[in-house]
């Protein structure tokens, strides 16, 4: 009769080199002979695990060996599946096909839809396909922990509210639905099949062990399947199971107090296990597979990348449970001490990266060393592989970027904004001016987009393509529009139908990538991903929701594209520096190990919502709870932490706000005191390593160009400038450096008062300044597609009112003698050496024979004190052209100067304002001695500047100086107050 024994299970402590020390102790199990691993197994978590194993035996071969087979079980985290060893194909009776990740989304978001609208809460495809993707997560969690769905109805909601009443109503009809789309399909679950597999597998060998060895190393998926799986391997003469991390010296105490616990025989109730605690998910998978604690053992062997016994203690002391906290008082200081283990605390996130990229930088400086960045930070991942680069490091994050922000991604996701976006010209200039677009012709394309971006500035123009046509005048805008054009019709044409299927959407926007990009589009691991994309998607969306809003498809497309990892190619990074997701870091090890950003929210990450079970619903099904993850986190940060060296990082502030410190990094300060040590001299080089050593702050600016190439023509409305700001008028008339509009821009203060003097321009030319006819103009102009739309809704109410006010005292001043001399004209007039031009909105002939000079302000009209300063004098300067004779039409003396504001006043909207009075009341100027003021002024200041050699000092008078345009180029902030 055979010997009984029990299962052989080892653990390898967090404080060892994983990959390193299995392989050492399997080389010493093989002994001498140099086929006894070729002969064996080694079951793995994930594909990552698998390389990291691979790479062990090579750095342990020495002469060579040939490598046993490792196979990958699948990880519902990474989106991998049991790989095909685990399905062999002489296999009778093999399950049913797994059905399309895609096929099953769309499918689930058409029933997930077709549910809402039913309970009279109608959703978008977006909402629909990001509902079903969240859906099939909670599926497969069901699935995995082979609980059925039917448990569902057994469950007393009780007094659960509404919100989640009608949730679960919502996924109960969807999954009495779904086993029937299935069956039409011929297809299962692919976590169904998973379990299928396993026990299969599970049967397989427990009535025929395989004759080489089989070894299960790292897996922590806690499955029924796995768990049933690893048992069997345990039992197996020549198996074995390694955890990894698993504390066989945690006080029993504790380990008792993780979970989970029974019902209480009394009330029922069931005690909350501790799921974020690093242990609870090596202590559930024993619980499973049906073992204690106590029959594992310690994996026998060390490795260089051991950080010692006295630093794991120290480390399972600091995660301790809650209530036990209270024993680092009593610890002694070997067991609370992080000897091998730094940190540092920096003010931003861009700090964090550079010194996280300093550190690894050092570590090339030691001939064979390794270093590691594990963070469940992307952005910070990425700083630091930008970082890296200057240096001519190349290291890219294992963990993948997200396809939607990879070229062919973002391409894709222009694409369809501008299209569902009718070609407003941000998305359409940030389509055409993507790097992927027309590279066989970049010079010229990109000459071509500048005149349309140059064109389009402004307010919006009307809506789609024609809208732009018709916007742009002829030029090299223009011709360029009618070569782009054609290109974009199509998926413009597509887009405008209204609802349609997504499948024509999918075809239509590949189509037009193509046209755009050509094959370029589909080059390299990222080109790949979008190629594989896009025709899955099309190939499935036909199962979708039957009728989509091209508004909707640019958040479905982001949706679906942001779960797109595309990963770096082997090979392709540095050989002894990798930058590693929580995931990937698993089994990893190297000499130098950085966690970074260690801040709450962070690492540990805020738990996934689940929008469709309750946590109480959860937990009534046995399913793992929201907080698992953070557990999961903690162990990943034990593991991490097990190096020689380990640094730990964080930013005490994010991209928007501070930040608080991640309860790992608290915990860990609590527990070692004066023992957690900063590498205060990484926090200095970080500091000091882009700061210049000496900065020279620029001096005020105050060119002196000669006298020849100083402007002998200036406008009435440039002369406040020319006197409050030199600098800004030298650069606007002397470089000849114009402000440009922003692209889509909202309507500003000088466009909405171009477009009220174009309509009284035309009430006047056309109209006569019949009081009739002025609102049925402005309410013309503001029918035009091309108005913008803030202007239609929130300013035509206030322009309407003040529209009605100038009509009604236009015609109260006829009754009393003045009339409407002329509108919107222009002239000039020689004046102290220079020309002086200027353009009126209004002149009036008055009673007494004399002219009044008018100017429309459709906000605030400057104060009486400007205009006393010399520093308004724009009325003024108009009368002069005028009684000169400057203006077509016009002669007489300058009796009044006034503002006429469409701003709110004591009885309304609309007023007149006048800086200048007969007698000089109020502190305002005389009227008879405005024109000789203004002339005097202007006298003055052309002499100084257009005739004279002064300097045109930056911000001369600032507090008549409001124009920021030309700030950055005067260096505005590195002298300003410094030198007054």
């Amino acid at each position: 009769m055979a010997e009984l024994r029990g299962p052989r299970l080892y653990t390898i402590p967090a404080h060892r080199g994983f990959a390193d020390a299995l392989v050492a102790g399997l080389k010493r199990r093989a002994g001498d002979d140099p086929l006894a691993l070729a002969q064996g197994a080694i079951l793995l978590p994930n594909n990552r695990a698998v390389r990291a194993v691979t790479d062990a035996f090579v750095r342990a071969s020495g002469a060579g060996l040939i490598l046993p087979r490792m196979v990958a079980l699948g990880d519902p985290e990474a989106g991998e599946t049991a790989g095909a060893a685990l399905d062999p194909a002489d296999a009778a009776a093999p399950p049913p096909p797994a059905i399309a990740p895609y096929a099953r989304r769309m499918i689930l978001a058409r029933l997930v839809a077709e549910e809402r609208a039913r309970a009279g809460q109608p959703i978008n495809a977006a909402e629909a396909v990001r509902l079903a993707g969240d859906l099939a997560r909670t599926l497969d969690q069901l699935l995995v922990e082979q609980v059925p769905p039917t448990a569902l109805r057994d469950i007393d909601l009780g007094d659960l509210n509404a919100h989640w009443q009608r949730a679960l109503a919502t996924f109960n009809v969807v999954l009495d639905r779904w086993p029937a789309e299935l069956a039409r399909a011929g297809m299962i679950d692919a976590a169904d099949r998973r379990t299928r597999l396993l026990d299969r597998l599970t049967e397989r060998w427990t009535a025929t062990p395989p004759a080489g060895f089989v070894c299960a190393a790292g897996i922590t998926d806690t499955a029924p399947a796995v768990a049933r799986l690893l048992r069997c391997v345990s039992e197996m003469p020549r198996g074995s199971v390694v955890f990894a991390g698993l504390d066989l010296a945690m006080p029993i105490e504790e380990w008792d107090a993780l979970g989970p616990h029974r019902p209480d025989p009394v009330t029922g109730r069931r005690r909350r296990s501790i799921e974020t605690h690093p242990q609870f998910v090596p202590k559930l998978m024993l619980d499973r597979m049906g073992v204690g604690r106590g029959e594992v053992k310690t994996w026998r062997g060390g490795t260089e990348y051991d950080a010692g016994a006295a630093r794991g203690r120290a480390i399972a002391n600091a995660l301790a449970p809650a209530d036990f906290t209270g024993k680092w008082t009593d610890l002694p200081a070997e067991d609370r001490r992080l000897r091998g283990v730094s940190s540092i605390d920096l003010a931003t996130p861009a700090e964090e990266a550079q010194a996280i990229a300093l550190a690894l930088r050092g570590v090339l400086e030691t001939p064979g060393s390794t270093a590691a960045l594990v963070t469940p930070d992307r952005a910070l991942a990425r700083r630091v592989a930008v970082h890296c680069r200057r240096w001519g490091i190349e290291i890219d994050d294992s963990a993948g970027r997200p396809l939607s922000i990879l070229p062919p991604g973002t391409f894709l996701l222009a694409l369809v904004e501008a299209a569902s976006q009718h070609f407003n010209p941000l998305a359409l200039l940030a389509l055409l001016k993507h790097p992927l677009v027309r590279q066989s012709e970049r010079i010229a394309w990109l000459d071509g987009v500048r005149a349309l971006d140059r064109a389009l500035r402004g307010p919006r123009p009307a809506p789609g393509l024609d809208g732009i046509a018709a916007h742009l005048k002829k030029g090299t805008a223009a011709e360029f529009w009618a070569q782009a054009c054609p290109a974009l019709e199509p998926v413009g044409r597509t887009f405008g139908d209204g609802p349609q299927s997504l499948h024509g959407l999918v075809a239509c926007l590949r189509e037009c990538a193509q046209s755009l990009c050509g094959d370029v589009l589909w080059e390299g691991p990222a080109g790949r991903a979008a190629a594989e994309f896009l025709s899955a998607l099309e190939a499935e969306a036909h199962a979708g929701p039957p009728r989509v809003s091209p508004q909707d498809v640019p958040a479905l497309l982001r949706t679906l594209l942001d779960e797109v990892a595309v990963r770096p190619q082997r090979g392709s990074n540095h050989p002894r520096l990798a930058i590693y997701g929580l995931i990937e870091a698993r089994l990893q090890t190297a000499d130098l190990m950085i966690a970074g950003g260690l801040n709450e929210g962070v690492w540990p990450g805020r738990p996934a919502p689940d929008p469709w079970l309750a946590p109480r619903i959860r937990a009534e099904l046995g399913l793992q709870g929201l907080e698992r993850r953070i557990g999961i986190a903690a162990h990943d940060l034990a593991e991490a932490m097990g190096a020689p060296a380990a640094l730990l990082t964080r930013s005490r502030r994010d991209a928007s706000s501070p930040t608080l410190a991640s309860r790992f990094w608290l915990r860990l300060q609590a527990m070692a005191g004066e023992r957690f040590e900063r590498d205060l001299a990484l926090e200095d080089w970080t500091r000091v390593l882009d700061q210049p050593a000496d900065h020279v702050p620029a001096e005020r600016p105050a060119p002196m160009p000669p006298a020849a190439l100083r402007p002998r023509a200036i406008s009435v409305t440039e002369v406040d400038r020319l006197k409050a700001d030199p600098f800004a008028f030298y650069a606007r008339r002397v470089l000849r450096l114009m402000p440009l509009e922003p692209v889509d821009a909202d309507p500003s203060a000088a466009w909405r008062g171009t477009a009220v003097h174009d309509i009284l321009e035309a009430w006047w030319k056309e109209d006569r300044c019949a009081p009739d006819a002025l609102r049925g103009r402005a309410a013309a102009m503001m029918k035009d597609q091309r108005v913008h739309p803030m202007m239609r809704a929130l300013w035509w109410p206030r322009l309407e009112e003040a529209i009605d006010w100038i009509a009604r005292t236009v015609a109260e001043q006829a009754a009393a003698g003045r009339s409407v001399l002329s509108a919107e004209g222009q002239g000039q007039v020689v004046h102290a050496g220079v020309t002086l031009s200027g353009r009126y909105d209004r002149i009036d002939r008055l009673a007494d024979g004399g002219v009044a000079i008018i100017d429309y302000k459709t906000g605030k009209p400057p104060s009486t004190a400007a205009v006393r300063d010399g520093y308004s004098l724009q009325l003024g300067l108009l009368g002069l052209i005028a009684e000169r004779g400057g203006f077509d039409g016009v002669r007489g003396k300058a009796g009044a100067f006034e503002y006429w504001s469409m701003g709110r006043g004591r009885e309304g909207l609309g007023y007149i304002a006048t800086p200048v009075d007969p007698d000089g009341k109020r502190e305002r100027i005389p009227t008879n001695d405005f024109v000789g003021i203004a002339a005097s002024n202007f006298a003055d200041a052309a002499a100084a500047w257009l005739t004279g050699t002064a300097p045109f000092t930056a911000k001369l008078v600032p507090e008549y100086a409001p124009y920021a345009e030309y700030d950055q180029l005067m260096r505005r902030d590195e002298w300003y107050g410094r030198d007054r």
